[in-house]
């Protein structure tokens, strides 16, 4: 095996024009386990190959790339780095971007390897490209170089490399090269700073983080939109959101809701401030974040009666967040009628209009529904029945006619309201109280999709799993319900076919 790769590797240096036998040695690659090409690759050099890179031939290109990228692969990161970090080098100013992806992507696994990463440690030009590389007209090129200085800074050698050196300039001054690049650096700085408080230290003072915050408040719109969008990614940890809040931008954030309405842009920016309150919600405590910031949660209620859809989709999106935990479910409780206006705006968006509303209105409505069986006191059972019984005067019609209709998200939309309702034991009474409901859940030709048959099977397990569901349903509905989970999602009767013989 070993003689057949250096004997094709040996015929493509002395060919003019090697495509084809580019090609073959691609080919023959494929066949080979990467344990055994490892075995065959020893004391045996690509040059060949790397030097094949050096034509405008897109396709002589393409093959060389491929070739490399199974080789280096069955390499370790150790063997790469030790004898090819100057051919590594040269692929990071290559004009063709499958080249730099290669490069950039076998740097990324020297640098996530503790006995690999000092040669890149030490070496700043190898440094210096990957950064040039993050302001690349490519946006597939910018997130691999993302990728690789991001795995850099998991170490302290890595964090002192980048913000404590001459490459912190380099940095600085690519990323003010426009503001697409200057945003993929926030990006980078983000997903560092998320990783522990010491990593977060090295880019609050690299006065990276203060810089974005200043463009929360900035006068273009679309900047505003995605500086918020970050500044959510940066909430996401716990010292993410200390820090945050001890530059006050939570505050910050609140004013600008409320300046919202006399913002004739605020369209563009608003759904991003209220989405930043809803991942703060649920992170650390609805209720905290709603009587905090009030604001926050009276646009919500605000959005969900717009006529907007944009406002309507993040509108349902939070409310469904925020009811799926009981600390949600009891804020929005103690609203009284502002969340009962709400709920019948949910209802009437999930029985018409445009699909993808009403597909978002039925998820959230199971969200706020839903009741864990460690979670169902007396009160909440209450709660969760009382706000079902506000969709409709017949919700259970009103839910069934919806999963008849000929769109298999609602359909499963639909069926995952009734598996949030399955489990509670208000839910079972209605189940078994409603005409033919049971032999609807058990039916299985409708609903023909692969999603279809588990939204169903769900339901059917969360009925079945149910402490009460005996009791309530009766011993034969029970046993048919287990007889369902048995036969799992996708069971086809033998006899269905023939079901309605004779009938004439």
């Amino acid at each position: 095996m070993a003689a057949s790769i250096e004997s094709l590797l040996e015929e493509i240096s002395g060919v003019e024009d090697p495509i084809e036998e580019l090609q073959s040695l691609k080919t023959a690659l494929l066949s080979i386990p990467v344990s055994a090409l490892r075995d065959s690759l020893s004391g045996q050099r690509l040059d060949v190959i790397f030097s094949l890179l050096n034509t405008n031939e897109r396709k002589q290109v393409e093959l060389c790339v491929d070739i490399l990228e199974r080789f280096l692969m069955a390499l370790s990161p150790v063997q790469v780095v030790q004898n090819y970090r100057v051919e590594l080098q040269g692929g990071l100013t290559h004009p063709n971007e499958s080249v730099k992806i290669l490069a950039l992507t076998q740097i990324g696994r020297v640098v996530e390897h503790p006995d690999a990463v000092t040669e890149i440690l030490n070496n700043n030009d190898i440094l210096r490209s990957v950064i040039h590389c993050i302001g690349e007209e490519k946006m597939s090129v910018a997130k691999q170089a993302i990728q690789s200085l991001s795995k850099l800074s998991h170490s302290k050698p890595g964090l002192d490399k980048l913000f404590q050196t001459d490459l912190l300039k380099v940095m600085k001054d690519v990323m003010a090269t426009s503001d697409i690049v200057r945003y993929r650096f926030y990006e980078l700085v983000v997903e560092i700073s998320s990783v522990s408080p010491i990593s977060l230290g090295y880019c609050a003072n690299s006065s990276f983080i203060s810089k974005l915050l200043s463009e929360l408040t900035g006068d273009d719109v679309l900047i505003r939109a995605t500086a918020i969008e970050m500044v959510t990614t940066l909430a996401h940890s716990q010292h993410g959101r200390q820090y945050l809040a001890q530059q006050g931008i939570m505050d910050k954030i609140s004013n600008m809701i409320r300046g919202a309405d006399t913002d004739p842009f605020s369209s563009l920016y608003l759904p991003g401030l209220v989405k930043f309150f809803g991942n703060l919600a649920i992170m650390d405590s609805p209720q905290q974040v709603c009587e905090t910031y009030p604001v926050f949660q009276n646009k919500v209620f605000e959005m969900a009666l717009d006529p907007d859809p944009v406002m309507i989709g993040v509108a349902l999106d939070t409310l469904g967040l925020l009811g799926s935990t009981v600390e949600g479910k009891q804020v929005l409780q103690k609203t009284g009628e502002k969340f009962k206006s709400v709920l019948l705006r949910m209802s009437q968006l999930a029985s018409s209009g445009a699909t993808e509303l009403r597909v978002r209105s039925l998820d959230a409505i199971s969200q706020l529904l839903t009741l864990q069986p460690e979670q169902q006191t007396e009160d909440l059972l209450a709660l969760t029945e009382s706000w079902f019984h506000l969709l409709s005067n017949q919700p259970m019609d009103m839910i069934r006619n919806i999963s008849t209709q000929p769109f298999p998200e609602l359909h499963c939309g639909a069926l995952r309201i009734f598996t949030a309702i399955a489990a509670q034991p208000w839910g079972q009474k209605l189940m078994i109280s409603t005409p033919g409901f049971m032999e609807f859940i058990l039916d299985r030709s409708t609903g023909q999709t692969k999603e279809a048959k588990d939204a169903k099977f769900e339901l059917v397990g969360s009925l079945a799993s149910s402490s009460t569901a005996a009791e309530v349903l009766g011993s034969q509905n029970y046993i048919r319900l287990k007889t369902y989970l048995r036969e799992g999602p996708y069971y086809v009767s033998a006899v269905a076919s023939v079901g309605t013989e004779g009938a004439d």
